[in-house]
């Protein structure tokens, strides 16, 4: 089993999610990011507006879509700090 992430989603208004994930993925300024167990530190800027997904160890994915903000990884996990953040709609477009 991978080692798992500590991520947490807050926007202005309230903390969003919170737990432990094997992989976030975020679209950032310079493109899509995806972040591990052990990866490097970092601060990004996030795209406007832009999807982040969260992928739990039982193989279900959770989905939002930020406007505005910032991705900050660290050694202690990943903080998606973002003006605003609603559970992303899926859609026949976006289905893999």
């Amino acid at each position: 089993m991978a080692e798992l992430l500590n991520v947490e989603i807050v926007a202005v208004e309230a903390k969003v999610w919170s737990g432990q994930a094997e992989m976030l993925i975020a679209r950032t300024t310079e493109g899509e990011l995806g972040v591990l167990h052990g990866h490097s530190p970092l601060l990004g800027e996030l795209a406007d507006p832009g999807n982040v997904r969260i992928k739990l160890a039982d193989g279900e994915e959770v989905a939002y879509t930020v406007n505005g903000g910032f991705l900050s990884v660290t050694s202690n996990g990943v903080t998606i700090l973002a003006e605003t953040c609603q559970p992303a709609v899926a859609s026949a477009a976006n289905a893999h």
